[in-house]
């Protein structure tokens, strides 16, 4: 069990591909979303953390997010350009008129 949810992971969390040697894909993510909606992913990570903070293993300045691994949805490479939205005929203002100041009188006189 515990494979088949690293392979998916690993696999970008595309479950339906998952090889049917780790069982039915379902079964497989069902209890993925139950261990972790119960905290069971946090305390193995703390666990672990802890067995190698006491050995002086890790070094905590050499972690980070390498965004080249991190997918997007299959739909996010082909969606369409969105258009720029249609502007509505508006009616005459009354009063100033953007851009003239009020006191400023037509050179055309």
């Amino acid at each position: 069990m515990v494979d088949g949810i690293l392979w998916a992971l690993s696999d970008g969390g595309r479950w339906r591909n998952m090889p049917e040697r780790f069982g039915p894909w379902q079964t497989v993510y069902d209890r993925f979303r139950k261990w972790s909606r119960s905290g069971l992913w946090d305390r193995i990570l703390r666990h672990l953390q802890a067995r190698r903070i006491q050995s002086d293993e890790i070094d905590w300045e050499l972690f980070a997010i390498d965004g080249s691994v991190v997918r997007a949805h299959q739909s996010a490479a082909g969606a369409p350009e969105k258009k720029p939205a249609q502007r509505r005929a508006r009616r005459p203002r009354f009063g100033a008129k953007p851009g003239r100041v009020q006191h400023e009188v037509a050179l055309d006189l």
